[in-house]
């Protein structure tokens, strides 16, 4: 017997793309909104990520917030696996659920082309990197993250969502500081190492402007969770 698909659910796109009149406008917008009230568990991450590698936005702070900015994602997938086991005889339950670890991943995905993009940031401008401050340190603060993220959702769902927002919203401001106070960005050509799967972009500017936008996505994508924490 022949079975034919009709239509096959795909991963989210992920954030749009915007053009470089529009990503001036949102790093605007970023700059003109003051940031999130943070809670203490947020300022313990960011606290020690800024003592390490210095209040000022960097390529190698960015990569190590990248790294970070994963954990929450995993968490997430990890217990939507879990649930979808439990609640395996609900289908439209299940479904429900399997779709929030469809989009946990496609954000993931997401902030992996982050990493990826930071490290041949660096690597092309011939940052040293040493291996405590850029190897171990991200291995704790990523350790102690996802427990914290994946025993919150366990709790309190909506506490998960609203830790990574405080995150997200961190690092759109971060990124968006970061290119208004380095405008020979707007000379530096994208590399476009990894145009053909994220896009290519008319200056390192833009580059880390898009970013910035993933990041507010993000940040809105888990206040929107806020509202619905479970599925």
């Amino acid at each position: 017997m022949t079975i034919t698909v009709d239509h096959r659910p795909e991963a989210p796109a992920g954030p749009p793309k915007l053009d470089s009149t529009r990503l001036r406008i949102a790093q605007q917008e970023t700059l003109d909104t003051p940031r999130m009230a943070y809670s203490l568990l947020a300022r313990m991450m960011f606290t020690p990520v800024d003592l390490l590698y210095g209040r000022q936005g960097s390529f190698t702070k960015f990569a190590m917030l990248e790294i970070i900015a994963r954990v929450p994602y995993q968490a997430w997938e990890r217990m939507g696996y879990w649930a979808v086991h439990r609640h395996a005889g609900s289908s439209a339950l299940a479904k429900r659920m399997f779709e929030r670890i469809v989009e946990a991943r496609s954000d993931q995905d997401n902030e992996q082309w982050h990493l990826l993009i930071m490290q041949d940031l660096i690597q092309r401008h011939g940052i040293r990197q040493n291996w405590l401050l850029h190897k171990v340190a991200p291995w704790f603060i990523s350790f102690f993250y996802y427990h914290v993220s994946w025993v919150l959702f366990l709790v309190r769902p909506e506490w998960s969502y609203r830790l990574n927002a405080e995150f997200e919203d961190h690092a759109e401001h971060e990124y968006m500081t970061f290119v208004a106070d380095n405008p020979d960005l707007e000379f530096t050509p994208d590399p476009g190492t990894y145009a053909a799967e994220y896009g290519r972009f008319r200056s390192v500017a833009d580059l880390l402007r898009q970013i910035g936008h993933d990041e507010r996505v993000h940040k809105l994508g888990s206040l929107e969770n806020l509202e619905n924490p479970r599925p």
